[in-house]
This record gives C-alpha cells, structure tokens and sequence, in this order.
C-alpha cells in the first residue's frame, strides 16, 4: 500500500481509537478497497468491525436492508442509497461510525444525470442522521475507485468532530 493510504488508515485508527469506537464500511464501486486499506493497518482490529461489499442491489437489500422503493425511484448511485448502505452497516454491526460508497467507476454504466466518475458517499454515527455527499471524480476506473476511498477516509474526522 502507498504511503498516502498508510497514512489515512493510520490517522483513521488513532481518531477511533481514542473514542473506544469501531468503523463498519458499506462499499460498492469501491469493492472493498477502503475495507482493504484500513486491515492493512496493524492494530486495526481495534478499531476496524466489518465491511460489506454489496455491489449488486439484491446484496444491497439483503446486506444493507437497502429499501427496493429506493432502489427503484433512486437508483443504485445516489446519496438515498448510500444514508440506508449507512444505517444498514451501523444496524449490522457493532461499529458507532459507518462509511458507505456507491458509484460509477466506469468505463461504462453512465447514465442521464450520472456521468462515469459520479460517486455518492455517506457517513453516519449510530445517534445522528447520516449526512451524504455526490461528487465527480475524473480519470479511469482505477483513478476514480482510489479517490473514492480517499476522499471517503479524509472526510472521517469531519464526521467525528475531530478539528481539522
């Protein structure tokens, strides 16, 4: 793993683990990778509880507990999917905070109003309402897939209260 990831994962833990808190992640396009980046870590079995990859919608509904209503009128890739990929992941585990991901690392599967690179993040604590995000990233699959778990693991210290 390169050292701006190490790092993240890193940062991530000590924000964590001085609060006694556990992560779950919730990812899509992702496929694991924030799961991935954060293992990496030693000692992050302190801090780290699961991670559910739920690419397909069945797996985001049967995981996640995803609403096929949502799925339906919102589609995979939107920040209604990813708060209920949140609220799944927290009611699934025994992590305070959940990350969740869905997007579209292309090269192909863009839609009307959903470019490639059209990613949607939400994070959530167990006694807040989650708060979400959509954001375009450039570049090819893997160049989207890698901004997605950074921009996801940056944004955890703002979800915690943590000063910048």
């Amino acid at each position: 793993m390169d050292v701006e990831l190490s790092t993240l994962s890193a940062e991530t833990g000590a924000l964590l683990q001085a609060r006694g808190w556990m992560l779950s992640t919730a990812e899509s396009c992702t496929g694991g990778w924030i799961a991935e980046v954060v293992t990496a870590t030693a000692g992050s079995s302190n801090w780290f509880d699961c991670g559910f990859v739920s690419y397909s919608n069945e797996s985001k509904q049967a995981l996640l507990g995803v609403a096929p209503d949502t799925l339906r009128e919102h589609g995979a890739v939107s920040e209604e999917t990813v708060r209920e990929m949140v609220s799944g992941a927290l009611a699934r585990s025994r992590a305070q905070l959940a990350l969740a991901v869905s997007g579209i690392a292309g090269p192909g599967g863009a839609v009307p109003g959903k470019p490639v690179g059209t990613v949607c993040l939400a994070w959530g604590l167990r006694d807040r309402p989650a708060i979400s995000e959509t954001l375009c990233f450039a570049g090819d699959r893997e160049a989207v897939r890698r901004q997605t778990v950074i921009h996801a693991l940056r944004s955890l210290p703002r979800v915690m209260g943590a000063p910048d």
